[in-house]
């Protein structure tokens, strides 16, 4: 019986511990596209971007796939903070290495990145240099 016991303890302690984790990662998301762009584009470029951030280490973990731009990426920039419809200065740039689909990558913020991120008032950019303010874009938003 003080086997049984220990186990139930066990057992609940894990899955509150498991519980906690899970809620220290939020998923974020955005769909990249020419009309978000402002003003918007005419291309028949599209994307996503596919974003965990884990609130205890304000680690940002990302990746990106998109396909159709007018040509190939010059640059790709989280920017922020600001709303739909407003442009902003970039927050986290994208190495020019990295800009193949898939942009995969990670960033630690800062407290003030973290609020404007969570308060959904950053966006994603990718630039081309027929594009060179943006030829797809999309705020990022939590996933749910």
């Amino acid at each position: 019986m003080n086997t049984l016991k220990k186990l139930n303890i066990a057992m609940a302690l894990w899955a509150a511990m498991a519980g906690a984790a899970f809620a220290d990662t939020v998923a974020l998301k955005a769909d990249l596209e020419p009309s978000s762009e402002v003003p918007p584009r005419v291309s028949h470029g599209h994307g996503a971007l596919n974003a965990t951030f884990d609130t205890s280490t304000k680690s940002l973990q990302w990746t990106v796939t998109y396909e159709g731009l007018s040509g190939p990426v010059t640059a790709a920039h989280f920017h922020g903070p600001a709303p739909v419809g407003q442009n902003a200065k970039v927050q986290v740039p994208i190495d020019k290495s990295a800009v193949a689909s898939p942009m995969k990558g990670s960033a630690a913020l800062s407290e003030q990145q973290v609020t404007d991120l969570m308060a959904g008032q950053w966006y994603f950019n990718i630039h081309t240099a027929q594009n060179p303010m943006g030829e797809i874009r999309g705020q990022v938003l939590p996933a749910n």
